[in-house]
């Protein structure tokens, strides 16, 4: 099993940054062959000191190989959602990859 998480912080002079990222991760991520889990959400507000709630998205992608994953991020949809969707709407990612 191969892991890839993304933590997204929005532009915050896009007013709809966070609801533009999830739609398109739907809409160009999804079904993207070798998926074995997708999940997009906005961050979830936390009484609990220890979780960090600095950013607005999370994107957490399960596949079967780290093969896989490096088929996902050269997939034409992947890279449309990076131009289309990412650039204009993100102002940083943090990328959490492991097996």
């Amino acid at each position: 099993m191969f892991s890839h998480v993304v933590i997204f912080w929005v532009r915050p002079e896009v007013a709809d940054a966070t609801a533009q990222l999830v739609a398109g991760a739907e809409k160009y991520l999804r079904s993207i062959p070798g998926l074995l889990n997708f999940h997009v959400g906005k961050m979830s507000p936390s009484e609990r000191p220890v979780v960090d709630q600095s950013y607005q998205v999370a994107l957490n992608l399960q596949f079967a190989s780290k093969a896989d994953e490096h088929a996902y991020q050269i997939h034409p949809q992947h890279i449309e959602f990076v131009e289309k969707v990412f650039k204009p709407t993100c102002q940083k990612a943090v990328i959490y990859d492991f097996e």
